[in-house]
């Protein structure tokens, strides 16, 4: 079973910064791959940013620049740093693993084990 839990969500203003955690559940035994998604109520799910148990990175052509994903394995988690903020980075963001030791492509990411997510709003 994995469990994937997010905190750090909210509010602020066009140029801050939020922290997102997802903390890692599991009584599997790893790798895995984890990754932030975001989406706005109806429109299609967007990949921002992976994390591979190789050390690999990744990042949505959206955020990149503003964003890092990084992990603390000792503790299971999986931490996104995101500073200036924009109003269009307004969603909802879940956190997302897959047992694979590099991750996949963010075009065709699909994986199988999702957090319930963490509102974040960006006002203008």
């Amino acid at each position: 079973q994995v469990q994937l839990v997010e905190s750090g969500g909210g509010s602020v203003q066009a140029g801050g910064s939020l922290r997102l955690s997802c903390t890692l559940t599991t009584d599997v035994v790893g790798p895995f791959c984890m990754a932030f998604f975001r989406q706005v109520p109806g429109k299609e799910r967007e990949g921002v940013a992976t994390r591979g148990s190789d050390g690999g990175r990744a990042y949505g052509d959206s955020v990149k620049g503003r964003f890092t994903i990084s992990e603390d394995s000792n503790r299971n988690l999986l931490i996104l740093e995101m500073s200036g903020l924009k109003p269009e980075d307004t969603a909802m963001y879940y956190c997302a693993a897959d047992q694979t030791w590099r991750c996949p492509s963010l075009s065709w990411f699909s994986p199988p084990y999702w957090g319930q997510g963490t509102q974040v709003t960006v006002s203008s």
